[in-house]
């Protein structure tokens, strides 16, 4: 079973592999490229909402206080370069920064630092899926992914979606790593013990993780109306 969420250093070296390959793999994309799984977006668009998100992440660990995020500011020429430099700024910041000092964020965990040493691996994760990267991704990784859907954006989904409405419990099984979250239905739906004869879905880390952000892939095993409601509902930003 996997510890989650690891200690905030941990991912450290995790996301400096994850930016390193979503770089890589922008330096042979097509900038001009449709990005399936982001309807309407190009290449170029999803590099620069992964750079801007970077720098605005930053900004934020620095400084510990909401900060706007500008959508709007680019990459001008190399947009392989200024990717590289916005992941280059972000783990200066988290290097340098205390992950238990308070710092705002948008999730239902505690307000510190220690946030967005997670988020910003599964931000990363998502969208070098989404580049269509053949990155393996550490199913250890992968389930502490899906433990952040519903640890950190369940408890908040209300603040983006309405509440999904779920007929019964739903047990979700990793089978590559043996981690299980059962969610049960309420305002908003939450984490709590797993029960027997219930509805199920089932597959590797990964494949969960990014179907739960709505991501095309492998189907998982899903048993039971409450696992197609729940594979169905919006549960992140």
């Amino acid at each position: 079973m996997t510890k989650m969420p690891f200690d905030a250093r941990a991912y450290l070296p995790v996301l400096a592999e994850l930016t390193g390959a979503f770089a890589a793999a922008l330096r042979t994309a097509d900038p001009a490229a449709a990005v399936p799984d982001c309807d309407g977006w190009t290449v170029t668009d999803l590099a620069t909402h992964l750079g801007n998100v970077h720098r605005w992440a930053a900004t934020i660990v620095r400084t510990g206080e909401v900060h706007p995020q500008d959508s709007a500011v680019g990459a001008g020429g190399d947009l392989v370069s200024w990717y590289a430099e916005s992941a280059r700024l972000l783990l200066a910041e988290l290097e340098t920064a205390d992950p238990g000092d308070p710092c705002w964020h948008f999730a239902g965990t505690g307000k510190t630092k220690a946030f967005w040493f997670r988020r910003q691996v599964h931000e990363t994760a998502v969208h070098l899926a989404d580049l269509g990267s053949g990155h393996v991704l550490d199913p250890a990784v992968a389930a502490d992914g899906v433990d952040e859907v519903f640890t950190a954006m369940l408890p908040r989904v209300t603040r983006w979606h309405a509440v999904p409405q779920l007929p019964g419990p739903v047990t979700l099984r990793a089978t590559d790593t043996g981690d299980v979250w059962t969610v049960h239905p309420g305002e908003p739906p939450a984490l709590g013990p797993a029960v027997s004869g219930g509805a199920t879905v089932e597959a590797p880390a990964r494949d969960l993780l990014l179907r739960l952000w709505k991501r095309t892939g492998p189907d998982p095993r899903a048993t039971g109306d409450a696992a197609k409601a729940l594979l169905a509902a919006p549960l992140t930003p």
